[in-house]
């Protein structure tokens, strides 16, 4: 049975492989636009389309399995309306429009999506989803490699590195690590930086049982001034992607908006994931689903700053707290079962981690010291303390602890480990 079961996967994955050669080549296609609008319009306005060196995503794993994000992309043969590639995605933007500011203000924040570059013409969907998380498409986006006028992304030449090498990209999950805030006088400072957070990932779990599927690249992407902007302080600094603190009057929120900045220097190697590491004492960070992540180089709690924040951005898990202080507001509609994998309001639980729990465990569970180490359901997650459950009393994606991920988010890093490296 086992090897039937192998035959069958090997015989999926060519024919995923041939369909990749005969709709795409080796390179990436990238997308540059802005999103605007307020907390309930929405609009794109594109800019430039590029074509870049390396495709370092699966030729295999071409269609979405999850469903995950706030925003999704889909790539269709013009010709057929063949579904070819998708992926869902979040965004600063949706943050912002949960928040108070976007009542009354329109504002722009840049985006960018990458895709296989297209043999033939295609045609690119832009999707949102509404408040009961049904998808609605937003633009349609006509491409043709032929006549498109294409450009050809030229970037500064930064030297990149290998910290952890484990084979070809499109078989592993490649992440790249970028140089923020390092001057050219601090790349040593910067490689060594690298090294300890190469360990802070491939130590923890499920990571340490994954090593082999894992690729992490370090781009030295040199900045005019160390640290980033501080706008709460009056501190600003030239760096290379323009990061700063204080996202959203939120001081320890650390964010970019400069998405062309990011891009061009990820561009240098084959990527999957982003984390941009800033080189400040601070503690901050953030972390987006398949968009970026971000945390400081020297505060004493950078090993769960990683995690958490790259726990965002790569396996879409929610965050677990309740008591800390958000901008956003109302951000789980109750009624609305949320798509974060490690969070749920009871609305869909049967598709959430239900089949992970003894059926004898309570629903909602106590949060009592008898179920420390019970998955269960927890009230108290996604910003709020009613309403909204957790799997496990305590968790990364809950508190500041370093390698201590519930069996539900480590099911999900898994899952998603497994997608990107199978």
């Amino acid at each position: 049975m086992k090897k039937l079961f192998l035959i069958v996967l090997l015989a999926i994955s060519f024919s995923s492989f041939a369909q990749f050669k005969e709709h795409f080549k080796n390179k990436t296609l990238r997308i540059d636009y802005t999103h605007s609008g307020d907390a309930v319009d929405e609009f794109l306005i594109f800019d430039t389309v590029f074509v870049e060196k390396y495709w370092g995503g699966s030729k295999t794993k071409l269609i979405d399995e999850f469903d995950y994000g706030n925003h999704k992309f889909e790539v269709y043969d013009a010709l057929t309306n063949e579904l070819l590639y998708s992926r869902g995605y979040s965004s600063l933007f949706r943050e912002w429009q949960a928040t108070p500011e976007a009542k009354e203000l329109i504002k722009d924040y840049p985006e960018t999506i990458v895709f296989p570059y297209p043999k033939n013409a295609v045609n690119v969907t832009f999707s949102s989803r509404n408040k009961d998380l049904s998808w609605e498409k937003t633009f349609i986006l006509h491409i043709d490699p032929e006549t498109r006028n294409i450009r050809k992304n030229v970037v500064a030449k930064y030297k990149k590195t290998k910290i952890h090498y484990s084979g070809p990209a499109n078989f592993k999950l490649d992440i790249a690590i970028l140089a923020e805030g390092y001057t050219a006088e601090e790349m040593d400072k910067f490689l060594k930086d690298c090294e300890r957070f190469k360990r802070y990932i491939l130590n923890s779990a499920p990571y340490n049982k994954n090593k082999f599927k894992i690729n992490i690249w370090a781009v030295q992407s040199i900045s005019e001034e160390s640290g980033s902007d501080l706008p709460g302080k009056d501190v600003w600094k030239n760096t290379s992607m323009h990061t700063n603190f204080y996202t959203f009057d939120s001081e320890r929120y650390l964010t970019t908006n400069d998405m062309t900045s990011v891009r061009n220097v990820a561009s240098l190697v084959p990527y999957d994931q982003i984390f941009i590491l800033v080189n400040h004492e601070k503690y901050g960070g953030g972390g987006i689903y398949n968009f970026y992540s971000l945390g400081t180089s020297d505060n004493p709690s950078g090993d769960f700053l990683f995690q958490h924040e790259f726990g965002h951005a790569f396996a879409g898990l929610g965050d677990e707290y309740y008591t800390s202080e958000v901008a956003v507001e109302d951000f789980y509609p109750l009624d609305v079962e949320p798509w974060e994998p490690n969070i749920t309001t009871l609305t869909d639980f049967d598709n959430k981690w239900k089949s992970m729990m003894d059926p004898a465990t309570p629903v909602p569970t106590p949060a009592e010291d008898k179920y420390n180490t019970t998955v269960g359901v927890y009230e108290g997650g996604g910003y709020v303390a009613k309403g909204v459950y957790r799997p496990y009393i305590d968790c990364t994606m809950k508190s500041v602890k370093y390698d201590a991920f519930c069996p539900v988010c480590i099911d999900a890093i898994q899952r998603m480990i497994n997608f990107y490296a199978e």
